[in-house]
């Protein structure tokens, strides 16, 4: 039974799935990867940790469905999560330093101050932020020996490096427009970037198309010694094209601890008001564009409000703001600070409006509606900036299952969403891309039609500008700031 294997690497599990050529996952496996904390803004993981649960989660899908000959392998990662290692030996040197960390939040904070945004958002079409690696590889080379021969790279190179045994030091164009490091136009690491953020360019990946030649198999059980990985991909990239979005002005959002909010570019357009602009994938050297948002908690709100209202799970939280007058007070889940469209560190979680007749549904409903508005936010900023029609959105993730959050969606955009079964969308397009390489696949078009339909969500009128205001009210709030008290 000929299938691909794809991997989908994320922050808390790295699982695997096996594709066959009609598209139907023929088996899966998972396992987890842990976190740690060394200290407040601090957040990292094991490089070796990482490899050995994506080896777990190869192993179950393998022992689920051992008819199936892999042809080919595919990989959708974490994004701006960096890690650094001995190229001769493979020994890890260091964590990989997660794209929640924030350690180097002072020295993004000093570039940014030295007047270095505009130049750094041109050429990569990302702000100067700790959430990306630019900062975070400068800080591992500063800590890393100085006699090995290092390799820097994302958590896909990461991948490629163990997969290969050493042989293939590679990333794709997706990946890599990720790190602060990558020239967006020029399609390839920028001398000028790596000096500002005082990276060896000697020891970064290279970088290939998303469907492609990124080396052979050695070494890993249960896959012959030779076999080739044909796609790496970011996870929200991947989740873009698994969809279909091919369409300049389709999109998606993937729900879940945070959001992605991506659409489809036809050409490259400078990013204003908020957002970003990456690859969304690379296909014969031609890249495609697409806007993005990042939402840092979306959401990961859900599990904190059950517990302090004293409910058993997260269902009973929906149920509860499901019969709350929405009208209620604003929330604002700035639990790390606002990611897009605003990019403030500095704002903080809070509810406004509350009174006397506030009640437990409405603070439930408050805190549900603040993922809508989230994404309401993100997509405003990228319609007044994009040259192409809103087209069709997909929502997958988690959350993206539960239909009154989906309504609440569609209808605070005013724009219908598509709602698919794909907890496995970032898998899955990792795997449509490689099943390109190999031919079991011939073009976007037959791709589009093994995701199906969907089920679409109308949004409903209603009392959406009232909620919309209170909303901002809520975010002016959050991002206040006091002014500093006079020298005695």
């Amino acid at each position: 039974m000929r299938a691909i294997l794809a991997i989908d690497q994320g922050t808390t599990n790295s699982k695997a799935i096996l594709v066959s050529p009609d598209g139907a996952i023929l088996s899966r496996g998972s396992s987890a990867v842990g976190i740690s904390y060394p200290q407040p803004g601090w957040v990292e993981q094991d490089p070796n940790r990482i490899w050995a649960s994506v080896q777990e989660a190869i192993a179950a899908c393998l022992s689920a469905c051992p008819q199936a000959a892999v042809e080919a392998i595919a990989i959708s990662n974490q994004r701006e999560s960096v890690t650094i290692w001995d190229g001769e030996s493979g020994e890890a040197l260091g964590p990989v330093l997660s794209w929640q960390c924030r350690r180097t939040a002072d020295d993004c904070a000093k570039l940014n101050g030295d007047g270095h945004s505009i130049r750094v958002q041109e050429l990569t079409g990302l702000p100067i932020d700790p959430m990306f690696p630019g900062s975070k590889m400068r800080w591992l080379l500063e800590r890393a020996p100085n006699d090995r021969h290092l390799r820097l790279g994302t958590v896909d190179a990461w991948l490629i490096n163990c997969m290969t045994g050493g042989a293939t030091h590679a990333c794709d164009a997706s990946n890599a427009a990720r790190s602060q490091a990558f020239d967006l136009k020029a399609q390839g690491w920028s001398e000028e970037l790596c000096s500002l953020f005082g990276i060896d360019r000697r020891a970064l990946p290279d970088v290939r198309d998303s469907s492609g030649d990124f080396g052979v198999t050695r070494g890993i059980a249960g896959i012959a010694n030779g076999t080739p990985i044909r796609a790496a991909i970011g996870d929200s990239h991947a989740a873009l094209f698994g969809h279909g979005a091919y369409r300049p002005g389709d999109g998606k959002v993937t729900f879940g601890t945070g959001s992605s909010v991506m659409t489809t570019l036809g050409e490259y357009i400078a990013p204003e008001g908020g957002i970003t602009t990456t690859v969304a994938w690379r296909l014969g050297g031609k890249p495609t564009f697409a806007f993005e948002g990042n939402i840092l908690v979306s959401a990961a709100s859900l599990p904190w409000m059950t517990e302090i209202l004293g409910l058993p799970d997260v269902a009973a939280l929906i149920a509860l703001a499901e019969t709350a007058d929405p009208n209620g007070p604003g929330f604002v889940p700035a639990f790390v600070g606002l990611g897009a469209p605003y990019w403030d560190t500095e704002s903080r979680a809070l509810f406004s409006q509350i009174n006397f007749s506030t009640t437990r549904a409405q603070m439930a409903r408050a805190v549900t509606d603040s993922i809508a508005f989230q994404v309401h936010d993100v997509v405003a900023a990228m319609r007044a900036q994009s040259t192409h029609a809103a087209g069709a959105l997909y929502v997958d993730g988690g959350p993206s299952q539960n239909r009154f959050l989906m309504q609440c969606v569609a209808d605070i955009l005013q724009h219908p969403v598509i709602q698919r079964e794909a907890p496995e969308a970032s898998a899955l397009g990792a795997a449509y891309l490689a099943g390109l390489s190999v031919g079991f696949w011939s073009s976007l078009d037959d791709i589009a039609r093994l995701a199906g339909d969907g089920s679409r969500i109308e949004p409903q009128a209603g009392d959406r500008q009232d909620r919309l205001e209170i909303w901002k009210d809520a975010i002016d709030r959050s991002t206040f700031r006091p002014i500093p008290a006079k020298d005695e």
